[in-house]
């Protein structure tokens, strides 16, 4: 592994390519190197029931706990946010949508809103009610069938975000992953995910410029680059499929 000093200049994805998930899991731990003991604890309980519920997920070419740690990396590092409810929050931000009956306690294959309704509930008995309400901010409704599964995205995204803002701040922090980092994608899901996220860059500087969102100035800039450079990589795939020089381009910014 290579020294903190270097480690902490590396960009979070120049950081997964070369060291993975213990690359990651080291940054995390200097990115909180200053926090009070119990809040590292905290911080410590919520990476390691992260790591449990996500153990056999992958996005595409890696473990998803780098998705996670990336996300609350970018909370610390670029946006100054040291408030531990909702680093916490960010950590487990796909743990009930994707693993609510294992982290309630209920037999494999429950679902729908009383297994969700159970894992929040476990969430605000392990840490607090505030981060589970936070968590449930961000985790999607089970779709209508017959309508646009991407349109009920967005609707469900404008209304819970709307209401709550830092659950605004960590969903932005979460598209900031998944969008400017659809370079580093590969196969079908490239298209689909710049499909999916595209038509969302208008709601994101939306509710990051409105005045309830608690990010200071220069956070708020930072986050209107990404979403321009997150715009810029879908418009090189959705737009350009046959266009070398645009994909190189939006491949050659790092986010």
């Amino acid at each position: 592994m290579s020294s903190p000093t270097y480690l902490m200049t590396m960009p979070l994805h120049a950081v997964t390519e070369v060291y993975g998930e213990a690359g990651l899991r080291d940054r995390f731990h200097l990115e909180t190197a200053a926090f009070a003991p119990a809040d590292r604890e905290r911080l410590a309980v919520a990476l390691e029931l992260a790591a449990a519920l996500h153990r056999d997920d992958r996005r595409v070419r890696e473990p998803y706990l780098n998705h996670l740690l990336r996300v609350a990396i970018r909370i610390i590092r670029y946006y100054r946010v040291t408030d531990v409810d909702v680093i916490v929050a960010a950590l487990l931000h796909d743990a009930v949508e994707d693993h609510a009956a294992e982290l309630a306690g209920l037999p494999a294959g429950s679902s729908g809103s009383a297994a969700t309704g159970a894992a929040l509930a476990e969430v605000a008995r392990r840490f607090n009610p505030r981060v589970a309400g936070l968590v449930g901010a961000v985790t999607n409704p089970e779709y209508e069938p017959g309508r646009d599964r991407n349109e009920q995205y967005r609707a469900h995204l404008a209304e819970s975000l709307g209401r709550d803002p830092w659950a605004r701040v960590i969903k932005v922090f979460d598209f900031t992953d998944n969008g400017v980092g659809v370079i580093h994608t590969t196969g079908d899901k490239v298209e689909s995910s710049a499909r999916k996220y595209r038509p969302l860059v208008p709601l994101f500087r939306d509710l990051v410029t409105r005045s309830d969102t608690p990010l200071d100035a220069a956070a708020r800039a930072h986050i209107l680059g990404q979403l321009d450079l997150a715009e810029e990589r879908f418009a090189a795939i959705l737009d350009g499929p046959d266009d070398p020089a645009a994909i190189s381009v939006a491949r050659s910014r790092q986010g």
